[in-house]
């Protein structure tokens, strides 16, 4: 399916409604009324999976860019074949970097909004326009999908206890803002142009979903989230180690709150909670 070219680049509406207001009405909107919308894949090896993903996708984006991490695989082939814009790397420089590409990408051509999703069929594309609708809406700039929001969602209580940690470090690490996250290692959300050109920091792997909530909120972007659905049971889903993703994580965002805020950090109680963090994220993922 051939992608329509975005309007001209220009500043997202304003509004003071709550975002939740949009999300039933734009989720039913047809392709035909989503203007420039693109959505980013960071995908490593997702042969077996990637081109349902994308054709899937393509019913609620005009473009579909699928950044190929340097894939061992048929991953960038089946994609091209599937219709996507593909770039490829062709060593593997980590999520934080395909994804900085991919936004890169949507930003100069022009795209008012940008949906990015994992490419291991753990997101529901079909979740893309409820995601998109507050940024749509010109009411956020970052909109996270988060699985916790959904009281029925059938998520391990290990799962659950060990996100609980990496939102208080994430929303402790927060500078000058109130916006406190239940999913801040949701790889499904959606930024504005404006938050397109506020990707200005530098981040490492999957460190990038913290940093940029750390990065957005002080300079006054407009947050939401929005309920999202997830499946575990994917292809690869422990591509990488849970105990070395676990300290990485950590140990970047206790670093911003040590930057930021130091008697949080390196006082008695913080590093209690740090040992417990780091213990409950080993089975987080």
């Amino acid at each position: 399916m051939s992608a329509r070219a975005p309007p001209a680049p220009g500043p997202a509406a304003d509004g003071g409604e709550d975002a939740t207001l949009f999300v039933d009405e734009l989720t039913q909107a047809r392709r035909g009324e989503v203007q420039a919308l693109a959505v980013v894949i960071p995908a490593y090896n997702e042969g077996l999976v990637i081109g349902s993903v994308i054709l899937q996708a393509q019913q609620h984006a005009d473009r579909v860019i699928v950044v190929d991490d340097g894939s061992l695989d048929r991953t960038a082939e089946i994609a091209r074949l599937a219709g996507a814009d593909v770039i490829r790397f062709e060593e593997n420089g980590g999520k934080a970097k395909a994804m900085m590409a991919g936004f890169a990408r949507a930003r100069n051509l022009g795209y008012e909004a940008v949906v990015t999703l994992d490419g291991d069929g753990q997101h529901n594309p079909d979740e893309i326009p409820a995601v998109a609708a507050p940024v749509l809406a010109g009411v956020a700039d970052l909109v996270i999908g988060s699985r916790f929001l959904d009281v029925k969602a059938k998520i391990p209580a290990y799962r659950r206890a060990g996100q609980t940690v990496l939102n208080g470090f994430t929303n402790l690490s927060v500078d000058g803002g109130s916006f406190a996250t239940t999913d801040s290692q949701s790889g499904f959300r959606a930024l504005s142009r404006r938050a397109m050109e506020n990707l200005n920091f530098s981040s490492e792997g999957y460190n990038i979903e913290s940093d940029m909530i750390a990065h957005f909120v002080p300079l006054g972007l407009k947050m939401a989230e929005v309920p999202i659905s997830v499946t575990y049971d994917v292809p690869h889903k422990h591509k990488k180690n849970p105990v070395s993703h676990g300290f990485g994580v950590l140990a970047r965002i206790v670093g911003l709150i040590g930057y930021k805020r130091p008697l949080l950090s390196f006082g008695i109680p913080g590093a209690l909670i740090t040992l417990f963090g780091i213990g409950a994220e080993i089975y987080t993922f």
